[in-house]
């Protein structure tokens, strides 16, 4: 019984405080989101250009300049290298670590051998099936760098662009 009584106390003193509070202006809320999001749209950091830069043993053949343009449908991007130039859809996300990934669709790679790991579950089949080469380029994003991983190893064979010799192409925001 005191235990209702205390809970009934402590519920009408709740109300009664609420009640008492002065309501807050609600034009004061509506001007805050709109400028925030405002900000967010006009100043995307992903979009813009990125280069790489030139290692003291780099000649040049890894020049890559890649340009991320927001439209009305997400973003673009202009991949121009010394051998080609690609446009296409580019799809920017976060994970739910953090991470955040961009993603070139469209780019097949140049070249890749497969996982070796499965080698042994394909010899088993009479046919042999023909490795299917990916599309699409992912690279990692932190503040105003890129970071694609352009080839595997041993276990994992792959090369995305050929015409750059590096194992992690880093294409920073000009």
């Amino acid at each position: 019984m005191k235990f209702h009584l205390i809970v009934s106390a402590l519920f009408i003193f709740t109300v009664s405080a609420c009640t008492n509070k002065k309501p807050e202006p609600v034009v004061e809320k509506a001007d805050t989101k709109p400028e925030v999001v405002l900000q967010k749209t006009e100043n995307d950091p992903i979009e813009g250009i990125y280069e790489t830069k030139l290692d003291d043993i780099d000649s040049g053949e890894c020049k890559i300049t890649l340009e991320i343009t927001k439209t009305s449908k997400g973003y673009s991007y202009f991949l121009k290298t010394e051998k080609r130039q690609l446009k296409g859809i580019a799809t920017f996300t976060t994970e739910k670590s953090g991470e955040k990934l961009l993603f070139l669709e469209d780019i097949q790679w140049d070249e890749y051998e497969g996982d070796i790991s499965n080698e042994d579950e394909n010899e088993d089949t009479s046919e042999a099936k023909e490795i299917e080469i990916p599309v699409g380029i992912g690279a990692g994003y932190v503040k105003d760098t890129l970071t694609i991983q352009n080839y595997g190893n041993s276990m994992n064979s792959y090369t995305k662009i050929s015409e750059c010799g590096r194992k992690y192409i880093r294409l920073i925001k000009k």
